[in-house]
């Protein structure tokens, strides 16, 4: 998929890392830039699409009243997702991943791009507020991946 995809399974193999995600609005396209690279499967742990609020709240054990009160598309929201995404992959690294990819349903005060990336390794967490400003949703998509990739490439 990309040269970027293929350094992140290289570098995590050579370390002997293995990765998790949880995806929304990027629907697996991270999971799937992943396994499109050879080799992949010896780093790979497993890749959640909790598109919905309900599987937010079901799979990943997001509380309702985060959602609720701060939204799916919030900083809340998304260090949730990456804590107990690790707490239930038990990877070295975990992502989360929400946002708007648009067209619709952008407000005022969440726009159309703007995107939540978690990162988790050990006890370092971070969460990065991204406004990607690409024309379509599938470039909001590959900016959101090419993101996430980058952030695992920082913090290994």
């Amino acid at each position: 998929m990309s040269k970027l995809s293929e350094n992140v399974v290289k570098l995590l193999y050579k370390k002997k890392l293995t990765i998790s995600f949880a995806e929304s609005c990027t629907g697996g396209l991270l999971s799937s830039y992943i396994t499109s690279i050879n080799g992949s499967s010896k780093v790979f742990n497993m890749g959640l699409v909790t598109y919905s609020n309900n599987a937010k709240i079901k799979l990943l054990k997001v509380p309702k009243k985060t959602i609720t009160k701060f939204g799916a598309v919030s900083h809340e929201t998304c260090l949730s997702m990456v804590n107990n995404l690790s707490n239930i992959s038990k990877s070295n690294i975990s992502i989360s991943i929400t946002g708007v990819a648009g067209p619709k349903g952008g407000t005022i005060k969440k726009p159309v791009g703007l995107v939540f990336i978690g990162i988790k390794k050990k006890n370092k967490t971070i969460v990065k507020k991204n406004l990607f400003k690409k024309k379509t949703r599938n470039l909001i998509q590959k900016a959101t991946v090419n993101k996430a990739l980058k952030m695992v490439l920082d913090i290994i």
